[in-house]
């Protein structure tokens, strides 16, 4: 597999970004789980399955919850 910048150096693979997500998760837990809904949980698969960056998820994230 060709390195991706779009990623980092930490999250090449679906298992991965499933293992920083679960990280970033348990960082931010309180304040994510209130703004918890099916459509951040689809970002976050997006996310998983290398669809969509972090800053990419981020955005979508913060322009919903705003």
């Amino acid at each position: 597999m060709a390195y991706n910048p779009k990623y980092g150096p930490c999250a090449q693979t679906p298992q991965q970004r499933a293992y920083v997500l679960q990280q970033m998760l348990a960082a931010c837990a309180p304040r994510w789980r209130r703004q918890a809904s099916a459509y951040l949980g689809q970002l976050y698969d997006w996310y998983v399955a290398g669809e969509l960056s972090w800053n990419e998820v981020r955005a979508l994230r913060d322009n919903a919850v705003s």
